[in-house]
């Protein structure tokens, strides 16, 4: 099993043993932690699902990202990412709601060199955040994007 597999693994684990749930507003991983967390055998019993908000008009009009924030900040912001956890937990219905925002390169956006990431984690007890730099080519930053939230999430519920 893959460390990824093995940290996905232990997150549905955690959320079942509390019985929550979890959701995602995905930026430039674009499904990729529902698609880890729905590898896991048992995992429908705690993923409720996923926004997949690649475009930035998206993250304001499904996942409820202020509309402001996008304009003044881009879409590449801590705020951002915490903003997307709070919509994928409002709108999925979900005890957890998790956000993803970054850039996975090749080349930098808005100014934001490629393998800067933004995660958040929002739930009972409030939103949590962290900024990750990651080196790698666009599939190692995705893989890491994915890596750094639920490590996050894991923190939060264990």
């Amino acid at each position: 099993m893959t460390e990824q597999g093995g940290l996905a693994r232990r997150v549905v684990e955690l959320l079942t043993g509390a019985g929550q749930t979890v959701a995602a507003a995905e930026s430039l991983t674009a499904g990729l932690v529902c698609a880890t967390l729905a590898e896991v055998p048992g995992s429908s019993a705690v993923l409720r699902g996923g926004l997949v908000v690649y475009a930035t008009e998206l993250k304001h009009e499904l996942a409820g990202v202020s509309a402001s924030l996008l304009e003044t900040e881009g879409a590449v912001h801590p705020e951002v990412a915490a903003q997307l956890a709070a919509g994928a937990r409002e709108r999925c219905g979900a005890d957890w709601g998790l956000g993803l925002t970054g850039v996975a390169g090749p080349a930098a956006q808005d100014g934001v060199a490629p393998g800067t990431v933004h995660v958040a984690v929002c739930g009972p007890d409030g939103r949590h955040a962290r900024t990750l730099e990651l080196a790698g080519d666009r599939d190692a930053v995705r893989t890491g994007a994915v890596g750094g939230v639920l490590v996050l999430l894991a923190e939060q519920l264990g």
